[in-house]
């Protein structure tokens, strides 16, 4: 539902963009040329220069109308080279007008009579008519076979060779019979100019609506009809055919003209699933019956008079008789209609489904590819935003599946409101969306990657739970010579980057971020191999009393020594591992290493050992269900109790993640002690006090450099914040980056009892370690009661 009201509203909003006041007034002008009708057939006072200006001026408006679908940058090509021919049939169908108008103001007929149209009026109207014929002729017509295109040859014949013997009986014959040669040519031309119509509107029933829109080629077909009948109503009809074809015919003509274009530029912002639209056939089917009928009423007409009783008894019942089988294949017909209806709801609803995601109504893979494809061809300036929704697998695990759906569906809402018509959103499958941004430049394509994060800000609602939504974009703007695969996979580049950059941003792609993404998914491999040929070690930092100066504890940090590259610095695997997944086996293994490692030194030095070793987790780690687990057994592998074990969690990890709070008051029932890292970078500090079963809380370093002297009041009274909201809460305050005696001084006045950086001890290896122990004796920081 949410979605359904989405799409209407969107659907809204793009009706209220297209200016659809070229379309009233061009109907303003046909009802004021009824008027004109009707007071001049009254026998009233009716200026004919006021009837016939109603004409040119709707084709004024119309002619905007299509001007503007035909430099709409959300309009294909094809369709854009469509509405130009369009444009041009107006602006000459416009001249035709004013001539007539103007010849009608300076030749001032008799009173009661109406004046006929000039050569030199008619010409740019006949021209006007070929050229939308030609632009008609140029669309793509459907696929058919040989046969169906032989019946449709048929079909077309029988129409013009109906409509041409009621021409020739009713206009063409009584003009050759009256023998004015220049009467006779005017009827000819009057007679070339319907059945071209009549051959533009087979074409138009017959033509993939694609890319110009089914709407807007059935009212462009009623233009057809009524400017290709009009001239021919004004003879065979006398007087009242004069009025409608030379007052009412060009403003119904301009009517149709506007309301198409407005239907045009609908239905290229409209979302839709990018397959051909087909104008049904129907109409067409029925049509040479119609002529047919109408040729066997021209008979009976004509032979009434001239043929024995006998005569007209045999004619009239020829005529019944085909007449019954025509009805029956009338009959035969609708049910054919019917059936073929209904197959192509069906196909319409799969072809739907098969260009569309079924739970967010977004377009699917194969839609956004097939579009971009297009647009490529097109060379028009085109990128791909690639938008990876950040923590969803959390949501996913803790709240559940239908949660996420639900969470996914929101998601898609808000794109839809913060792309620009004719842009195209897409799902590419699980928390993977799509934008297809097109006639961008990059400073555009940055425009809706920032509007996109802006609008995913606010939480969304999803049963009832409150979920911070944050996601990461990477934004490719295809190149000279791109595909769309390589543009897609630039855009999937770039993302990635984006997440490295600390997510819940955008990233344009770069050339230099291939080889970096090469290097990565290389160093991710390795990594693997790593874990398996234990090229991976733990060097170990203090941390110290700062009264005592006594070891009391230290934090594990992993170290890896590449067979051929030396050492590797974490701050380059550690994203890789986080990005693959690694991060939860290598996880795993530093904390089974930390906690034997601590046992082992317990074993050895007694009371001399530290009391506890710090492990940092990711929240990748802490999202996994069977964490707990993991901590349990490599606490009972290694006889370690668990209050000798610190988990060390960043401020940013926890946040909006129900799944990690879970695991973390899991860890706390466990009896393990947990820190929070980098405490005081984040706004919402305070509020985790209150969720999270915190132990410990480590003063971040940025509020540690540059307090020796005293002079940085702000880092002062930060640090002192965080001492005394320790101390209140009970907690224990680690000070981090400690780097000169200076800092020591002063925060231990604050109350900081423990601290560890490069002035009390660099990260050791363990054996280093052991030989502090032994050199210094240390004692413990507290008495261990368990193992």
């Amino acid at each position: 539902m949410t979605a359904a009201r989405s799409r209407c509203r969107d659907e809204a909003t793009t009706a209220r963009r297209v200016d659809v006041r070229p379309v009233a007034a061009a109907a303003v002008l046909l009802l004021l040329a009824a008027a004109w009708s009707v007071l001049w057939t009254a026998d009233l006072s009716a200026p004919l220069v006021l009837g016939f200006a109603c004409g040119p001026v709707a084709l004024v408006f119309a002619t905007l109308a299509v001007h503007r679908v035909a430099v709409d940058p959300t309009q294909p090509e094809p369709a854009r080279r469509f509405w130009r021919s369009v444009r041009l049939a107006g602006a000459l169908a416009l001249a035709g007008g004013v001539i007539d108008t103007v010849g009608v103001a300076l030749d001032a007929p008799p009173p009661r009579e109406l004046p006929g149209l000039s050569p030199l009026a008619a010409s740019p109207m006949l021209v006007a008519l070929v050229v939308l014929l030609a632009a008609v002729l140029r669309l793509p017509p459907r696929p058919r076979s040989r046969g169906h295109w032989a019946q449709l040859l048929l079909d077309g014949v029988t129409i013009l060779l109906g409509a041409a013997l009621i021409f020739w009986h009713f206009a063409l014959a009584p003009a050759i019979d009256a023998g004015s040669a220049p009467t006779a040519v005017a009827t000819a031309l009057v007679g070339l100019a319907g059945l071209l119509a009549l051959t533009a509107l087979s074409k138009v029933l017959l033509a993939a609506a694609a890319p110009v829109g089914a709407g807007a080629l059935r009212l462009l077909a009623a233009s057809l009809v009524i400017a290709g009948t009009a001239p021919a109503a004004m003879l065979m009809l006398g007087v009242p055919g004069q009025l409608l074809g030379g007052v009412s015919a060009l403003p119904a003509v301009a009517l149709c003209g506007a309301a198409a274009a407005v239907c045009g530029q609908r239905a290229a912002r409209r979302p839709s699933a990018g397959t051909t639209t087909v104008v049904t056939r129907r109409t067409y089917s029925l049509l040479p019956y119609g002529a047919l009928a109408a040729a066997g009423a021209l008979l009976v007409a004509v032979t009434a008079g001239e043929l024995s009783r006998s005569g007209q008894v045999v004619v009239a019942g020829a005529v019944a008789v085909t007449a019954a089988v025509v009805a029956r294949q009338v009959v035969g017909l609708r049910d054919n209609a019917r059936l073929l209806r209904s197959v192509r709801r069906h196909q319409a609803r799969l072809e739907y489904q098969a260009h569309h995601d079924a739970l967010t109504q977004l377009a699917n893979r194969t839609m956004l590819t097939a579009r971009l494809a297009q647009a490529l061809a097109e060379r028009g300036g085109v990128a791909v935003l690639l938008i990876d929704l950040d923590d969803f697998k959390t949501v996913n695990d803790t709240l559940g599946h239908a949660v996420g759906d639900e969470m996914l569906v929101a998601v898609a809402d808000r794109l839809r409101l913060a792309i620009d018509p004719g842009d195209l959103a897409a799902r590419l499958g699980g928390d993977e969306f799509a934008v297809l941004v097109r006639d961008a430049d990059p400073a555009r394509a940055d425009e809706v990657a920032t509007r996109i994060l802006a609008g995913l800000a606010a939480p969304v609602t999803a049963s009832g739970h409150q979920l911070l939504v944050q996601a990461s974009i990477g934004v490719a703007p295809a190149g000279p010579g791109d595909g769309p695969d390589e543009v897609l996979r630039n855009a999937d580049i770039a993302m990635y980057a984006a997440k490295e950059n600390g997510k819940a941003s955008w990233s344009r792609f770069a050339p230099e971020m291939r080889q970096e993404i090469v290097e990565h998914v290389r160093l991710g491999g390795e990594l693997h191999e790593a874990l398996e040929r234990d090229q991976l070690y733990l060097e170990y930092q203090p941390i110290v009393d700062l009264d005592t100066r006594r070891l009391v504890g230290a934090e594990a940090l992993v170290r890896w020594r590449h067979p051929e590259q030396g050492l590797i610095p974490p701050g380059q695997f550690i994203p890789v591992a986080e990005r693959t997944g690694l991060i939860v086996p290598l996880g795993r293994w530093v904390l089974r290493q930390a906690c034997r490692q601590l046992a082992a030194w317990r074993d050895e030095y007694g009371t001399s050992a530290l009391y506890t070793v710090g492990v940092n987790v990711a929240a990748r780690q802490l999202g996994e269900p069977g964490f707990t687990g993991d901590v349990a057994a490599a606490l009972r592998d290694a006889g370690l109790a668990p209050h000798r074990l610190v988990i060390e969690v960043t401020e940013s990890s926890v946040l909006n993640a129900r799944q990690v709070l879970k695991t973390l008051h899991e860890l706390h029932r466990l009896g393990v002690k947990l820190a929070l890292d980098d405490f005081g970078t984040r706004q919402s500090s305070l509020g985790l006090l209150r969720a999270f079963p915190v132990d410990i809380l480590k003063l971040d370093k940025s509020f540690v450099d540059g307090i020796e002297d005293g002079q940085d009041d702000e880092r002062l009274a930060v640090a002192a914040a965080v001492a005394q909201m320790a101390a209140a809460l009970r907690l224990d305050a680690v000070a981090e980056g400690i780097e000169s005696a200076a800092q020591v001084e002063r925060l231990r006045p604050l109350g900081y009892r423990l601290g560890q950086g490069f002035h009390l001890a660099r990260p050791l290896a363990a054996e280093r370690v052991a030989e502090l122990l032994v050199e210094s004796d240390f004692s413990l920081a507290g008495p261990e009661t368990t193992p």
